[in-house]
This record gives C-alpha cells, structure tokens and sequence, in this order.
C-alpha cells in the first residue's frame, strides 16, 4: 500500500513538473514527461480514448473503462499538471520579473540533463537514428526564429491554440508556451486567463476543446510511429530536446519586442567575471541534478513496484 502511494504521488510530482514546463516559453512538458519515464505510458493511455472506451461508458462497465484508459495513472499526472498550471502561472511571472537569468539557467540544467535520458532510450543508432536527430534538432532550432502573430481571440484560432498548447505535453523539446508566443495568444492564455480563469471561461473553454482534440489525435498519431519507427522516432525527439537548448539558453538579452513583449534575442556567452553568470551555472547544476533526482527515484519505485 506504501509502495503504491509513492508510485502514485510520483506521477503527481512528475506532472506538476509538467505543468510547471508548460508554463515557461521554451520548456516542453513533453521532455519531462520523457526524462522521468512516463511518456510512453501517457502516450498509450490517451491513445486508449477510442471507440471501446466509449462503449464501456455507455455499457456502465467503469471499471473496466478505467482499466482501459489507466485512469488512475491519468487523474494523478493530469491533476499535477492542472495544480502546477494555475498555482504556478503567476509564480513564475514574478520569477521572471526578479531574476530571469536564474529561472532561464534552472531550466537549461533540466534539459540539458534530459538529453542524456532521452538519448539512451534509442535502442540502435543508425543513419536513420542520427538523421532523424538533426532533422528534429533543426525543426525546434528553426522555430526560434519564426516571427510571432499579433493576439487574436476568434473562436477557431483559440481551438488551435489549445491543440498547440497541448502538443507540448507529447512532443518533447515543442514548448507550447513558445509556439503560442509565436501565435500571439501566449499572455492572453497562460497568463491572464489561467490566473484568473473564471472570469476568462469564453477563452479557457475553446482552448480546453482544442486540447482535448490535441490529445486525441496527436496520441494516436505517436502511438502508431512509436510502434513501427521506435529508434527513428525517439530520436527525433531527442532532436527536439536538443533545439530546445537553443531558445532557452539563459545569456541572451531582448533584440525585438512587440507591446512589451519579446519576440527575438541576442544570444550571448556568459562573463564568468560577473558573480551573477556564477549563480546562473550553479542553478544550471541545480536542474541537472534535479533531473537526475527524478530519474533515480522514479526507476526506484518502479522496481520495488515490480517486485511487489
């Protein structure tokens, strides 16, 4: 009973993590949910909301759907990610405020230790593996250069909003936060409707439909390159994560903003001369341990679970 208490407050915290990467713009909840061992098991879960698990509802056979779909693996990590969100989303706004330079370097260190649990779950590497790698390191590097879209508030565009939002939580190294910047929504959703959602509903509910197709079809569509191009596709997706690096490299100063809102930088290398880079590498250590953390006790539990 222990054991399962632990597994399952686990995946609450790998999906407050989440929740927590979702928010910053350059962090993918994809890569942590990757690096602390559950993407496959989140991929195959949603992939589990077809047709029999509608049948199931209707036939009042609710065991049987929550076995299906792993609801209890899902209503942990989702309300981590739901918590992390709404608590998180003005949190965050004011770290930005104080000290960007330190959130920016914690959040390096994350990725930066998350290639290396990522890369190893390829199996064979081969000219199919490493060209799936640069192909997927070029696609996130190209999309730091994309210019942003002003806001926009029609129905449809924030129903795509909520599909863009949630490819973050299944495409590692894509942060939705980034691409919704890029589409002109990201204050509009991650800032001021989730801090204050109530008074927002008409944004918050097209999103939320849009993020529910999001899951659906993109689920289904990795579930099915998963199974038939395992290496070439994790590979990609360590390509991701390693574009990623790109946009969230922490020395960089504002080269472009739009109402106060930064679209490009100047990236930079760091002064070593100046206490505050110290600071910035030592937090960049912090993440790094901090994956590395999360990975050790996340394969512990599931051995001892195993082993029960």
């Amino acid at each position: 009973m222990i054991n399962f208490l632990k597994e399952y407050f686990m995946l609450f915290i790998k999906g407050v993590g989440m929740g927590a990467a979702n928010v910053i713009p350059g962090v993918s909840g994809g890569t942590i949910a990757l690096v602390t061992g559950i993407y496959e098991e989140l991929i195959l879960s949603l992939k589990s909301f077809n047709l029999k698990a509608i049948k199931l509802v209707f036939s009042g056979k609710f065991k049987e759907f929550s076995k299906h779909i792993n609801l209890n693996f899902l209503i942990a990590v989702f309300f981590g990610v739901a918590i992390s969100i709404v608590s998180l989303a003005k949190l965050l706004e004011y770290l930005f405020h104080q000290n960007e330079l330190l959130v920016w370097s914690f959040f390096f260190g994350l990725i930066l230790a998350s290639i290396f649990f990522v890369g190893k779950m390829v199996k064979t590497w081969n000219i199919a593996s490493i060209l799936s790698l640069i192909i997927g390191v070029a696609i996130a590097v190209g999309i730091a250069f994309l210019k942003p879209s002003s806001e926009n508030t029609d129905l449809w565009y924030l129903i795509i909003c909520g599909i863009v939002a949630v490819a973050s939580m299944i495409l590692p190294g894509l942060s939705g936060s980034y691409v919704l910047i890029l589409m002109g929504n990201y204050k509009l959703i991650m800032l001021t409707s989730v801090s204050d959602p109530l008074n927002n509903l008409n944004v918050l509910i097209p999103v939320f439909l849009g993020a529910v197709l999001g899951f659906l079809i993109l689920s289904h569509g990795i579930a099915f390159v998963l199974k038939r191009f395992y290496d070439a596709t994790i590979s990609l997706l360590t390509g991701f994560v390693i574009g990623s690096l790109f946009v969230i490299w922490p020395w960089k100063v504002s080269a472009e903003t739009i109402n106060g809102k930064v679209i490009s930088y100047e990236w930079l290398l760091p002064d070593f001369s100046n206490i505050d880079n110290i600071y910035a590498i030592c937090f960049i250590a912090f993440g790094f341990i901090t994956v590395w953390g999360i990975e050790k006790i996340g394969t512990s539990i599931s051995l001892k679970s195993n082993k029960s």
